[in-house]
């Protein structure tokens, strides 16, 4: 009779191998259905895909010598198609993706290079479109030109005073490009008087047009209404004397039609109006005008007179 427990046979070699073979077709096929199932349910998981992402274009340079090199008219990005499982790339910010074109030993002037792509581990890069970009090799310029001021059109009852901080900027960038800027001027800000608003600067050529591919530093500036209290200001319109009896005006122009004027309250409130001194003569010709005012009055705006006129027989 066995002495041995009776958990003691479960731990059998004999009693194990039974257990093992015991139904084991069906064991079998769970275990392969288990398997497929987990096969489709994970597929998509497994299988490489494309994605597109647009990626900032960088420039590598690393030319000899001691003048400054600037590259202009790249595109900005480009687009990149990586491939990749699912996982990986749904999860993949543009930034982490680097689109370079080197630039080393090119010489000054027009160039068409290949772009570079270094891909995130666990993708790869497919295609790059452009895969040459156009560009132009300048040396590097900066300038230092004032800021102009532009504000929009305060009340008519007001005289407003701006200061602007700081009074000038640095422009660099392509010699070619920095050296048509004539003038950099804030963007149309209204501040209310006593108070202060940040304006962005803007690099215009001679006819107006803006100057892009530029940096400017600072890229805005502080701009301060430093008056805070409403002066007695009036418009009026502006007429002309009439003319001798021996001359006949056939046109006549004033700009600005009206005019504002400055000074004691009094004083403007009795004021409707201004009228222009000039000589008359035969001929057409343009005039700027004097007033005639009162006390302490002044004209705030240039006036222009614009005639035609001829002699009577």
């Amino acid at each position: 009779m066995s002495t041995r427990p009776g958990w003691a046979r479960w731990l059998s070699p004999t009693y194990i191998w039974r257990r093992s073979v015991h139904n084991l077709l069906p064991k079998l096929s769970a275990l392969v259905v288990a398997a497929l199932v987990w096969l489709v349910a994970t597929s998509d998981r497994r299988v490489n895909i494309e994605q597109g992402f647009d990626v900032r274009l960088e420039v590598r340079d690393t030319s000899s010598g001691t003048e400054r090199r600037a590259v202009s008219d790249l595109p900005s990005t480009v687009r990149v198609t990586l491939s990749g499982q699912r996982s990986r790339l749904q999860g993949l910010a543009a930034d982490k993706i680097e689109a370079s074109v080197d630039t080393t030993g090119a010489k000054e002037g027009s160039f068409t290079l290949p772009v570079e792509v270094r891909a995130p581990d666990g993708t790869t890069a497919l295609r790059v479109l452009p895969a040459r970009v156009q560009g132009f090799v300048d040396s590097q310029l900066s300038r230092t030109l004032p800021v102009t001021l532009s504000v929009g059109t305060p009340p008519e009852n007001s005289l407003p005073r701006y200061s602007v901080s700081p009074a000038s900027v640095v422009v660099s960038g392509p010699s070619r490009l920095v050296i048509t800027v004539d003038r950099v001027v804030t963007v149309p800000l209204n501040v209310g008087a006593g108070s202060e608003g940040a304006a962005r600067l803007v690099p215009l050529t001679p006819q107006g047009a803006a100057v892009t591919n530029v940096v400017l530093r600072p890229a805005s500036v502080t701009v301060r209404r430093t008056d805070t209290e409403a002066i007695p200001i009036r418009s009026v319109p502006v007429l002309l004397p009439a003319p001798p009896a021996r001359l006949n005006v056939i046109t006549s122009s004033v700009q600005p039609p009206t005019v504002r004027l400055i000074g004691p309250a009094e004083a403007l409130r009795n004021l409707n109006s201004v009228t222009a001194l000039l000589p008359y003569k035969a001929g057409s010709y343009r005039i700027t005008p004097t007033f005639r005012l009162p006390p302490g009055v002044q004209i705030l705006d240039s006036v222009s007179v614009s005639l035609s006129i001829l002699e009577r027989p």
